[in-house]
């Protein structure tokens, strides 16, 4: 087992392991911490605990210190600066008239790195233009192409719902999800309905899947041939949640009637969908 702190830099990014170098952290803290790329300012999502050892990349980097008042400022000018450094570089985006929207900018802590994330529909020559950036800042420059999913996380937003995007509040990862999903859970399939505002199908579509192909497997499916209280019929109608159908008495004798899947064989047809086997 080894000792750590979970450490983010962002409200919604993921947590990254650090050894607390034998001191003592608590959730909330802001701390400076060492990365591949210098020193950075995080704060702490997870105070200390200990990990399997396999759960660790190697080798692992340091907790420093609590930050303190300076840090807090030179983060705070960052933030000032990384503002700034949106405006110029948009304008060089123009001046070189490069196919890219820019969405965000980033300075390490120490201010000696900016990275600007952008999109495209394409690739990008952006040669010239890193040249002309690092003239400009005196600064190493890399620019980052990003997904329409990255950009809704850093931007953020109000998604259909009404709520903030998921992957702005607490994903920390994006999920894969399928229109098998939709299919499965008997959503519309018209795009506006089934997609976010970056234009991907909703990560919300997999909070509740393992839960909806358990039902799928326990729920005769419409065109089924099942033996009911009232006799021998074809369901034409499922809700999955509460188990009712709605049953077609054979030889179209007498009118659909509603039942449970509790009271139903299945005589033939579509009979319960298997779950996947995710191993």
């Amino acid at each position: 087992m080894t000792e750590v702190i979970s450490v983010k830099f962002k409200d919604s990014g993921k947590g990254y392991f650090f050894s607390p170098d034998g001191k003592k952290y608590r959730e909330g803290n802001n701390v400076i911490v060492e990365t591949a790329n210098g020193l950075a300012f995080g704060t702490v999502a997870n105070a200390n605990h200990e990990v399997q050892d396999d759960r660790v990349v190697a080798p692992l980097k340091k907790a420093l210190r609590i930050a303190n008042e300076k840090d807090i400022q030179r983060l705070k000018d960052n933030i000032v600066k990384q503002n700034d450094a949106l405006k110029i570089c948009e304008q060089k985006i123009a001046a070189h008239k490069l196919d890219m929207k820019l969405v965000s900018a980033e300075y390490t802590f120490d201010g000696g790195k900016i990275t600007f994330f952008f999109t495209s529909d394409g690739r990008v020559d952006f040669r010239e233009l890193v040249k002309d950036l690092a003239n400009h800042f005196h600064a190493r420059i890399e620019l980052r192409q990003i997904g329409v999913r990255d950009e809704a996380r850093m931007l953020g937003g109000i998604g259909i719902c009404g709520q903030p995007y998921c992957c702005k509040r607490f994903l920390d990862d994006f999920l894969p999800v399928s229109i098998k999903m939709a299919k499965e859970q008997g959503l519309s399939l018209n795009p506006t309905k089934i997609s976010g505002s970056c234009g991907r199908l909703m990560c919300c579509l997999n909070y509740e899947q393992n839960s909806y192909e358990y039902l799928n497997s326990i729920t005769p499916h419409v065109g089924a041939t099942v033996k009911t209280e009232q006799g021998v019929g074809t369901v034409t109608d499922v809700n999955l949640i509460t188990g009712n159908l709605t049953v077609k008495p054979k030889n179209d004798e007498g009118v659909p009637y509603k039942t449970n899947r509790k009271y139903v064989k299945i005589l033939g047809g579509k009979g319960p969908k298997k779950p996947e086997n995710k191993e």
